[in-house]
């Protein structure tokens, strides 16, 4: 186990918005009760100061640190959060939740409708990355932290972070956007709609009301493995895969002959595991959804004291650099203090999950900014990429 872990956690629920008024969503439906699965590490400090949320990718949830109980992976970001480590449980109370629509403990599709005492399927209400932030609110809410220190993800946790930084400025101190994007692009919408179809194509779907019969495991399997091929690059396959034989010869038959054939069909079988295929098609087309160009980013804020260290990694072909570097013009144009960092990396996507060294350093240095920043004066402007008040930090790329 490792031994800056977190230890053993367990999971937590909160409900809200009981009926009839329930939460109400950006379609102007509402759903509830609402129920948010979350997990906690670290101490809230006495003033409540030092919260920071991070916000999970399309297939993640909220056991981000830590183990549980008889199981041996640790959570999907254990590399990052802990003692020592770039967000420090000795320092910060980290807080991760499972977005609504997911399948790990928050309301979704495959949870019980209280009118029909069956799940939802179909029924349940779409959503978007709005509402996703909108039910963390009440969680933040709940737990009576009125501004948050940090809110940290990476690909749609990333989106969730712009949402949080857009919608409530007030409440949120720093920000983190990793591998994401303003708004999806016609390329990323093709690629999730593929995905979608491929799970609606196969007929143990049954119009999303298959819990009585079981998974549609081929059309989520194949669903799967279109992802994680669009989470890769083509130098970290060369590198991890190459044309490596199974079984040294081909087969001259459909068999798995490739190793990269194999990979994929693990993942896609192990996926439709711990994953369910209705909430992977709301979930996806939630981020098709988010749009936050053409001035909706930060609408009606004149202006924000939320600062943000933006970080794209150079071989990430799903959400490459130039969409980070649209967020970062944004935010100049707006006066907004940021850093902008393209880091180098041969992993794709993935890099985000991976890159764990340079992401720890530069969010180290990121979080002791601004913590120093509530007890000292600003800085002459022009030390910081925007010219605002911000010192500049290593690896920083500035941008037109």
């Amino acid at each position: 186990m490792d031994t800056n872990s977190v230890g053993i956690v367990e999971p937590r629920y909160f409900t809200f918005a009981a009926p009839p008024d329930g939460l109400t969503l950006e379609s102007g439906r509402t759903l509830g009760p609402v129920t948010l699965a979350y997990e906690t590490y670290g101490e809230l400090n006495a003033d409540r100061s030092n919260a920071i949320l991070v916000c999970h990718a399309l297939s993640g949830d909220a056991h981000a640190a830590g183990f549980h109980t008889g199981e041996e992976a640790p959570g999907w970001w254990n590399d990052m959060i802990g003692p020592g480590k770039a967000f420090d449980t000795e320092n910060h109370f980290v807080i991760c939740s499972n977005v609504i629509g997911g399948c790990k403990g928050s309301t979704g599709p495959s949870s019980i409708h209280p009118q029909t005492g069956k799940p939802y399927a179909l029924d349940f209400q779409m959503i978007t990355i709005t509402d996703m932030v909108n039910a963390q609110r009440h969680l933040i809410d709940h737990l009576g932290i009125e501004k948050l220190l940090c809110v940290v993800g990476g690909s749609m946790g990333g989106m969730q972070v712009l949402q949080w930084a857009s919608a409530y400025p007030d409440r949120v101190r720093a920000a983190i956007p990793i591998a994401t994007t303003l708004k999806q692009s016609p390329q990323q919408i093709a690629f999730d709609e593929v995905i979608r179809q491929s799970i609606m194509a196969d007929p143990a779907w049954r119009k999303g009301d298959y819990y009585d019969h079981g998974q549609p495991k081929k059309g989520l399997a194949v669903a799967r493995m279109i992802g994680h091929i669009t989470f890769m690059s083509d130098q970290s396959m060369e590198q991890k895969f190459s044309r490596k034989l199974k079984n040294g010869n081909y087969s001259f038959s459909f068999a798995e002959d490739f190793e990269v054939e194999g990979y994929l069909r693990y993942r896609g079988d192990n996926f439709v595991k711990r994953f369910d295929a209705n909430s992977y098609l709301y979930i996806t087309k939630a981020m098709d959804y988010f749009d936050l160009s053409n001035g909706s980013f930060l609408i009606g804020v004149d202006k924000t004291e939320t600062r943000f260290l933006v970080i794209s990694f150079t071989s990430d072909w799903l959400y490459p650099s130039h969409q980070s570097q649209e967020i970062v013009r944004l935010l100049k144009r707006r006066g907004i203090a940021v850093t902008y960092c393209d880091l180098k990396s041969t992993w794709g996507h993935d890099a985000f999950l991976l890159e764990v060294a340079e992401e720890t350093r530069l969010i180290r240095n990121f979080l002791k900014n601004i913590g120093a920043s509530r007890a000292t004066a600003p800085l002459p402007a022009g030390r910081g990429s925007s010219g605002t008040d911000a010192p500049p930090l290593p690896y920083e790329d500035r941008i037109p």
